[in-house]
């Protein structure tokens, strides 16, 4: 078998091992380094070894995954303020009619999924998210089928407990929405903001101490509609504009100083009104949105 070979399997299913990584990791820049180092692993095995390059691969790059979220758990535990998942640039018509996909890269997903131990957001990902098998998982994660099994039952349990009930958003009201705000944040409308927002909308911003932002989320419709304004609201800082982008597959509103991105604001939204705001200001975790990347399950 050559090289080209072992390139040509991976390239196939690299939006696949992406998302399978990304999920258990929260950081495409993280995801990417995984990604260098996995196929450094693969390029060298004997591919008549190789049943199934899908399986292969899937558990090749949870157990890099794994090994690097366990690296990280300390760096974010000394973190300055809340943490946040890195957000996802993606193409407008990625995913969209993938809707467990959709789902599973969702900021409200990810929030979500810091609350599992390592091992049980790996599980989780790879059973519900992509289906593979209890023995296959128990490969990847290192334990015995019948642990895995009874991972799975009580992460899916976490999940649904915290998940909230309510029916996805369509497409088409999100991106109304989202446009709606965009257009009151920027023009200083008040009433406009507070007629979008939950009584109890959230605010959580992630600086990571390298820029300005809310150290603890801020709660309440009226504080969370002024922190808009502060940030979104054009002419308070010379050269800001704000674009709407596809991030973790929904509507997001970047916010541009000239060239330079400063935020990126992701959105959750039940029966028409903007519950959670998720805003990343850290640069370190605006660095990979500069390309948009693919998904796949």
């Amino acid at each position: 078998m050559t090289t080209d070979e072992h390139a040509e399997r991976f390239t196939v299913l690299r939006p696949l091992l992406f998302t399978i990584v990304y999920e258990i990791l929260g950081s495409a820049t993280e995801s990417d380094d995984v990604l260098q180092d996995s196929y450094l692993r693969w390029a060298q095995v004997d591919l008549a070894t190789v049943r199934d390059t899908k399986s292969y691969l899937a558990r090749l790059v949870t157990r890099q995954a794994l090994n690097a979220l366990r690296a990280s758990t300390r760096r974010r535990e000394e973190y300055i303020g809340s943490w946040l998942p890195e957000p996802l640039l993606l193409s407008e018509d990625d995913a969209s009619a993938d809707v467990v996909l959709a789902e599973s890269v969702s900021m409200a997903m990810l929030v979500l999924l810091e609350t599992l131990t390592p091992d049980e957001r790996a599980v989780f990902v790879l059973r519900e998210v992509f289906g593979f098998d209890y023995d296959e998982i128990a490969a990847a994660v290192g334990k015995s089928a019948v642990t895995v099994r009874q991972m799975a039952h009580r992460a899916r349990g976490h999940v649904q407990a915290r998940r909230k009930r309510f029916d996805p958003v369509d497409a088409g009201t999100t991106t109304r929405i989202t446009e709606q705000f965009m257009s009151a944040a920027t023009t200083g409308d008040m009433q406009g903001l507070l007629s979008l927002l939950a009584p109890d909308a959230t605010w959580t911003a992630d600086g990571g101490g390298k820029v300005t932002a809310v150290r603890q989320p801020v709660v309440g419709a009226q504080k969370v509609a002024a922190l808009a304004m502060e940030l979104f609201r054009v002419g308070r800082v010379p050269g800001l504009r704000i674009e709407m982008v596809n991030c973790n597959n929904a509507p997001a509103l970047a916010a541009y100083d000239g060239d330079q991105l400063m935020a990126v604001c992701l959105f959750e939204i039940d029966d028409e009104k903007i519950t959670n705001f998720y805003v990343v200001r850290n640069p370190d975790k605006l660095l990979a949105l500069t390309t948009p990347r693919q998904i796949g399950r």
